[in-house]
């Protein structure tokens, strides 16, 4: 605290802004849809970002001089009257502390102790970070930077991120390296892996539960059928097997422009093995059984590619921006069940701003999405959809949600943008006045309180609509 209260007196001082007052006529929470498949924009609630730095040796241009500054960062999703949070501290956190410093051993480089956090940039209209590395990490960083080249390397622990609340160190290690040709064109990889060591003793360490079934799991049942098989004998449930456990991601990035009306072009793509879970726990005739499921999670992988590109049609007139992402999330465990990791979803954006004036500007979006399941429905389409499931008849263990695979998305969007900054789709500050509309085949697809269930004794009803509509006055703005 003494540390944030010395940088906030003294320090450079740096944020981040967005607010937003969304009335939902149509009984939802203010967002358009569910989430930034469609484009971010009135798919993201409020956020606040404060980034503070304060030197304590500064830096001098042209010499061999050792330097060194502090950099803290607070942040979270909530602004009062905004959202539930109501601005609350508590919804708030410290997402960043760290010290650098410069020529110290090596020229050229910068060293850093604390949090790490590194990417190639976002994509823009989702604001998505696919090259995302060692964020989850507390730990050592050294980096080199050239005119034309840099390289990262960085070491540390991720398990107080990854596993909060069944803590176990989690060593992680990640190497990167940028190469920009000739202004025009920048070539990027990096990857970083992860190992979680084998603790005997440890209950927060890797085990695996044996002869666990994912079907047992996913139904809560599996307590229930061990008992079954072998009838008062509870107490001779098998103990967790130790183990270690690994995981890794992939990175690269792409980008080019700088000619005539095209501005720039990125590509970033992503493959990630998932790291194991833990352990959960369930509950059968009063016990409570600790269930090791590292063996039915260590086969999830996310593989993720997103392009954006910036066009000036007319220079200070008229700009465009284009883009697109695929993803893939594949469980190799689970061939029984829908579930966010055994999904492809795939989207397109484009959005184009045209200057009536240099601050007065007229916005247009749209976008089209799908996502599909791998294991059958989880999508309801309508509000008797529990009657269309398989065989006309509902799951009630779960393993089928919907009456179908598959979602399809369209959202529009347009506008009044006043900048006073002038002309440029991502000049902050942005005070917009917006309506935004969505096609779902999936019933309700935004975020709301409606009554799901067909229950006879039900006091609301169901509702069907397909069609969502919003009014937003927002603003964003960088400083």
């Amino acid at each position: 605290m003494i540390l944030l209260v010395s940088l906030a007196l003294a320090a450079d001082v740096g944020g981040y802004v967005r607010v937003m007052t969304r009335p939902d006529l149509e009984g939802g929470d203010g967002r358009l849809g569910y989430w930034n498949l469609y484009g971010r924009l009135l798919n993201e609630g409020p956020y606040a970002a404060l980034e503070l730095r304060q030197d304590i040796l500064d830096q001098k241009p042209g010499t061999l001089q050792p330097w060194t500054d502090v950099h803290a960062k607070i942040e979270g999703g909530t602004v009062a009257n905004a959202d539930a949070g109501g601005g609350s501290l508590a919804w708030m956190k410290l997402s960043q502390v760290y010290v650098q410093a410069g020529n110290i051993g090596l020229r050229d480089v910068t060293w850093r102790l604390g949090t790490l956090e590194q990417n190639y940039g976002d994509l823009g209209l989702y604001d998505m970070k696919p090259t995302l590395l060692l964020a989850d990490t507390l730990g050592a960083q050294g980096r080199y930077r050239s005119d034309r080249l840099e390289i990262t390397a960085g070491l540390g622990d991720a398990g107080w991120s990854m596993k909060p609340d069944q803590y176990n160190t989690i060593f992680t290690g990640a190497l990167s390296a940028r190469v920009n040709l000739a202004d025009h064109f920048e070539v990027g990889v990096g990857a970083q892996g992860y190992l979680e060591p084998m603790v005997l003793g440890n209950q927060n360490a890797p085990h695996t539960t044996p002869g666990l079934t994912y079907e047992d799991w996913v139904r809560g049942q599996v307590v229930e059928s061990w008992v079954q098989d072998h009838p008062g004998q509870l107490s001779e449930f098998p103990n967790p097997e130790p183990t270690g456990a690994e995981s890794g991601k992939a990175v690269a990035y792409l980008g080019g422009g700088g000619f005539g009306p095209w501005r720039w072009s990125t590509v970033y793509a992503s493959y990630a093995q998932l790291h194991p879970r833990g352990f959960v726990e369930e509950t059968y005739e009063g016990e409570t059984v600790a269930l090791y499921v590292g063996g039915l999670t260590d086969e999830r992988t996310q593989l993720f590619v997103g392009t954006e590109t910036q066009l000036a049609l007319v220079p200070d007139r008229w700009d465009l921006v284009l883009a697109g992402l695929y993803g893939d999330n594949r469980d190799a465990d689970n061939d029984i069940t829908p579930s966010d990791d055994d999904r492809t979803f795939m989207s397109a954006v484009v959005r184009t701003q045209v200057y009536v004036s240099p601050v007065v500007h007229l916005l247009v979006e749209s976008s089209l999405a799908e996502e599909v399941s791998h294991n059958g429905n989880t999508y309801r389409n309508h509000k008797d959809s529990i009657f269309a499931s398989t065989d006309g008849a509902a799951d009630g263990d779960g393993l089928e949600v919907g009456d179908s695979d598959t979602r399809v998305t369209w959202q529009g969007k347009g506008g009044i943008v006043l900048n006073p900054l002038g002309p440029g789709i991502y000049t902050r500050p942005s005070l917009r006045l917006l309506y935004g509309v969505q096609y779902s085949t999936q019933n309700n697809a935004f975020g709301n309180s409606f009554v799901e269930t067909l229950d006879q004794y039900n006091d609301f009803g169901n509702v069907e609509r397909h069609w969502h509509n919003v009014v937003a006055l927002e603003t964003e703005a960088w400083f």
